[in-house]
């Protein structure tokens, strides 16, 4: 799927990147991607679990796709995962990684197991999954693990990943726009606690969208869709009868659970 694999002709990669060496950096001088101050942020961080909660067209798999070939440059060996609501979407963020690869010098082949897959002369690879949770079991130490459009992918499958981390002690990123107060990509971002990096940038703080594209989304698709797409809001998706901050409110942690025995 993703062609052969060659180094290209007559290039010489010189002063390869440490580990240590700043992702921002590499990003500048060796695939030509200029972040903005949100997206070198993002590159700099050295945190184990990240959330992005950014606009539509902000770059979020774009920083996620050089985060990535930033790991899988500096480390032997390593395996990077991509998880999406769909197959289509992992191969997405993939193709990205393809691109900047081939920046490096480095033509991408697949790995002869994973239909959507990049493999390095060094070892270290790069596979996306599908949506089903049923069919992304087996992969074991990872050291990044990248859930894109995370707010539309199910709990059941947020459950079947995170255990792929454990021995590796992986990196787990998050990025997505909100979609409703429900699931993990919501809970992590409100109850998640302090371990968790959280960046926000709605619409109006990305300086490549302009205030004339925003006022005319929020005249087509409303309000409540408005603020979710472009703000980055987690609106209540009108399923429920009471609103989840209603509900939230309500809950009493010093209230002792009661229990009946016959």
């Amino acid at each position: 799927m993703w062609g052969s694999f060659e180094e290209t002709e007559p290039r010489v990669i010189l002063n390869q990147p440490t580990d240590s060496q700043c992702a921002v950096e590499f990003a500048v001088e060796r695939l030509q991607f200029e972040p903005d101050d949100r997206q070198a942020e993002v590159l700099r961080s050295a945190a184990k679990r990240g959330i992005l909660n950014c606009t539509r067209q902000w770059g979020k798999s774009t920083v996620a796709a050089a985060k990535a070939v930033h790991r899988l440059y500096t480390r032997k060996g390593c395996l990077v995962l991509v998880a999406s609501p769909s197959e289509r979407q992992s191969a997405e963020l993939v193709r990205k990684v393809a691109g900047m690869l081939a920046k490096l010098g480095i033509r991408a082949r697949g790995d002869g197991d994973n239909p959507i897959s990049l493999v390095l002369p060094s070892g270290s690879r790069i596979v996306g999954l599908p949506g089903r949770d049923g069919t992304v079991r087996g992969f074991s130490n990872v050291s990044l693990l990248l859930i894109d459009e995370a707010a539309q992918v199910e709990d059941r499958m947020f459950r079947a990943l995170c255990p792929m981390l454990a021995v590796s002690d992986g990196d787990l990123w998050l990025m997505s726009t909100p979609y409703g107060k429900r699931g993990f990509f919501y809970e992590n971002w409100v109850h998640g606690g302090p371990d968790w990096m959280r960046v926000h940038v709605p619409a109006t703080e990305c300086p490549r969208i302009g205030a004339h594209f925003l006022e005319e989304q929020r005249r087509a698709v409303g309000d409540l869709w408005f603020r979710q797409e472009y703000m980055g809001e987690f609106v209540d998706n009108g399923a429920g009868i009471f609103g989840r901050d209603l509900v939230e409110a309500a809950l009493d942690e010093d209230v002792e659970t009661l229990t009946f025995s016959r």
